[in-house]
């Protein structure tokens, strides 16, 4: 069992910055893959960000890879999304996820068996 909050939301203008972080529980959280998921008002959860294990190989969705960033602090148990360059489109609440890894395809919300209760993100123009 793992229990993940995520924090750093707000309000931002466009072009802006914002570092989203997530917490788990426990001290197993190097056992898991973590993921960054996003859902805007009234469209489907979509995927973001993904990190494997160690922190050694790093997923993104095309619309905002050269933007954002994903990174993890094990000692911490801590994930990490560095959000450069927002737009408004950004604009969703942001999921933290946690699963077992070493997935051929990371962009599945299937993959992930915990989630965190989310982080509003909104940019605006």
């Amino acid at each position: 069992q793992v229990q993940l909050v995520e924090s750093g939301g707000g309000l931002v203008q466009a072009g802006g910055s914002l570092r989203l972080s997530c917490a788990a529980s426990g001290r197993t959280f190097s056992s898991y893959a973590m993921g960054w998921f996003r859902q805007a008002p009234g469209k489907e959860r979509e995927f973001v960000a993904a990190i494997s294990r160690s922190g050694g190989s790093t997923y993104y969705v095309d619309s905002v890879k050269g933007r954002f960033t994903i990174s993890r602090d094990n000692a911490k148990n801590t994930v990490y999304l560095q959000m450069n360059s927002l737009k408004p489109e950004d604009t969703a609440v942001y999921y933290c996820a946690a699963g077992p890894g070493g997935y051929a395809l990371w962009v599945g919300d299937n993959l992930y068996d915990y989630w965190g209760q989310g982080t509003q993100v909104a940019v605006s123009s």
